[in-house]
């Protein structure tokens, strides 16, 4: 299953498009709430227009795919399917910083083909096909821009390893907690640097909110990409869609790193992802089987 020149073109094309659309809504500081989702992350008019908007594109130039957005929901059936997260990072996009970005996949059945993510206010994007390497450019995009490759760290002992966690204790399922403490108990640091295995039942949602997330002054958008520019050597997320996942594994995995998705056993239908250095990844799930 070979992501053909056409798909990855598009994916950039979609990107560009996306870019444009976000960043005329953050320049111009119309970012106001539309809406909360059920679990209180904020959803803004940006979000809204940039999935309509790539939904049409997508639509109209591969019209036999299917499309998975975040906030619509799916629309087509066909083992090919677009998977997107318009804005991915709202809370930052609301509050006028950089760290947010557009999240895109290509899927076959359970096969990423292609991921992609474009952090417009950062200047910078970063994409993967399996099989032709992790890669980042500057933007705005040309055809005389120089990629530069990903590559993961050489990380080999868990009590070495710096480790990013999200979300903070107070917004973990009990599993998830006590995973992410175990975690925390063994390696060298966490982003963020707060007590994992602390009072997190009685946490107040304010006190949670200032924690801020790992990539937060990175030039990044995902914590995964964390571990695919080598700055983290792992990134555990919990509660995710497969809008947060999809994109990055391909990024991760080409960047010479390892994904495993830990929910089995957890309940609900979000994901908990794990993306890290492969000579620690093994650590990790032996630290979640006993969870």
């Amino acid at each position: 299953m070979n992501v053909a020149h056409t798909d990855l073109h598009l994916a950039h094309q979609a990107a560009d498009r996306a870019d444009a659309v976000a960043m005329r809504h953050f320049r111009t500081g119309d970012v106001a709430w539309q809406r909360a989702k059920a679990g209180g992350s904020p959803v803004s008019a940006a979000d809204h227009e940039v999935e309509h908007t790539l939904r049409t594109l997508i639509t109209a130039a591969s019209p036999t795919d299917a499309f998975l957005g975040e906030e619509f929901g799916a629309h087509g059936r066909s083992r090919r399917r677009w998977i997107v997260d318009p804005i991915d990072g709202t809370a930052s996009f609301l509050a006028g910083e950089p760290e947010w970005g557009t999240l895109i996949a290509l899927a076959d059945g359970d096969t990423v083909l292609l991921g992609m993510v474009s952090a417009p206010a950062c200047a910078r994007r970063w994409w993967a096909v399996p099989g032709a390497g992790a890669w980042s450019a500057a933007l705005p995009m040309d055809p005389h821009t120089s990629a530069s490759p990903l590559a993961v760290t050489a990380a080999t002992s868990l009590q070495d390893a710096a480790i990013g966690i999200w979300p903070p204790p107070a917004r973990l399922s009990a599993g998830d907690r006590r995973l992410a403490a175990r975690v925390a108990a063994q390696a060298r640091s966490t982003v963020p640097a707060v007590e994992w295995d602390g009072p997190t039942a009685s946490a107040s949602s304010v006190i949670s909110a200032v924690i801020r997330k790992p990539s937060t002054g990175s030039g990044t958008c995902h914590g995964a990409l964390l571990v695919a520019t080598g700055r983290l050597d792992a990134f555990l997320l919990a509660g995710a869609g497969p809008w947060d996942v999809a994109p990055l594994v391909p990024i991760v995995r080409e960047a010479g790193g390892a994904y495993s998705e830990l929910s089995e056993g957890r309940g609900g239908d979000t994901i908990t992802a794990l993306f890290s250095a492969p000579s620690i990844h093994q650590q990790i799930l032996d630290i979640a089987k006993t969870c």
